[in-house]
């Protein structure tokens, strides 16, 4: 009786470190959700606050002196609607060939049958460190046509090496070979086996490399940097960076105000709305994938 005691009060002992060390750790998870979510907020706050109000600093959490002519004037820049036109096709398009480009790779490179599979491999991860720098980039992409060209933002990274890699470690670990026998046996071609079994089988690991490549895409103004001469061709991203970085607002926005110290105040309202107007597909797409996400991102990076 005296040894069971004993066992017990061990038990509870150990059950209140465990909850002082759940309680800790729940402590800072909500601390740094708090750290994470107070910028947000005030993003949200100040872009439908006041340019006055805004300017003058004294939006924190709330907004202050309700308004929404930051979304108005944004809105009414055609530039902006270009933008968004061209950054949702490119992230859809774009998406779209990544994720064939990675499959098409990832899948053959995971089978044990493949000779030089780990050679090929070693090649395509070394690009992951190296490359060939910026200046010969641009010289093939010259003397290929690409330049000043919507494929020059959908083919020069039609497969990211990190993404391949977690796609091809998930094809590992869960299309087993026993899978592929069996389909051999019933007459099942290789194409056809991946387009009946792998892909339905695939559908967590391919969401989450669908939002990264279409987060990549959506956020990408580098390459358009680079590449783009055409304004009709610029993604969001362009203009976002010379109403952001730049501090350049165009007149036209500013239509209807006339005395600088508005232009002023409207230029520090503008940089919190279209923040939120540029971010408003991402929030959107996010939701419909999540229950696949922490789920195919974890099979894909862990290496059975």
């Amino acid at each position: 009786m005296l040894l069971k005691s004993k066992k017990n009060n061990k038990k509870l002992k150990m059950g209140r470190k465990d909850k002082m060390f759940y309680g800790f750790n729940d402590f800072l998870l909500l601390l740094f959700f708090i750290i994470v979510l107070f910028p947000l907020i005030h993003v949200i706050s100040a872009s439908f606050s006041s340019p006055d109000a805004v300017a003058a600093g004294h939006v924190k959490l709330l907004p202050v002196g309700f308004s929404l002519a930051g979304y108005k004037e944004v809105l009414n820049y055609k530039p902006v609607w270009i933008g968004y036109r061209n950054s949702l096709f490119y992230a859809t398009v774009g998406t779209f060939i990544n994720i064939i480009f990675t499959i098409l790779a990832a899948y053959p490179l995971s089978r044990k049958d493949l000779k030089g599979r780990k050679l090929i491999t070693i090649l395509i991860t070394f690009t992951m460190i190296f490359n060939g720098g910026l200046i010969p980039t641009y010289i093939i992409m010259q003397k290929l046509g690409l330049v000043n060209t919507a494929w020059a933002m959908l083919l020069p990274n039609a497969i990211l090496v990190y993404n391949f890699i977690i796609t091809k470690s998930y094809f590992e670990n869960n299309i087993s070979e026993e899978l592929l026998d069996a389909s051999k046996i019933d007459g099942c071609s290789d194409v056809k086996f991946l387009l009946k079994i792998v892909l339905p089988l695939s559908k967590s690991i391919i969401a989450v490399i669908g939002l990264y490549y279409g987060v990549f895409h959506w956020n990408s103004f580098f390459q358009a940097m680079i590449y783009l001469r055409d304004e009709s061709l610029f993604p969001l991203q362009l203009f976002l960076r010379d109403i952001l970085v730049l501090n350049e607002v165009s007149l036209e926005m500013m239509s209807d105000l006339e005395l600088m110290a508005k232009m002023e105040n409207m230029r520090d309202l503008l940089k919190y709305s279209v923040i939120i107007v540029a971010s408003i597909p991402v929030l959107m797409v996010y939701p419909f994938i999540q229950k696949y996400f922490v789920k195919g991102r974890m099979e894909g990076a862990v290496k059975g």
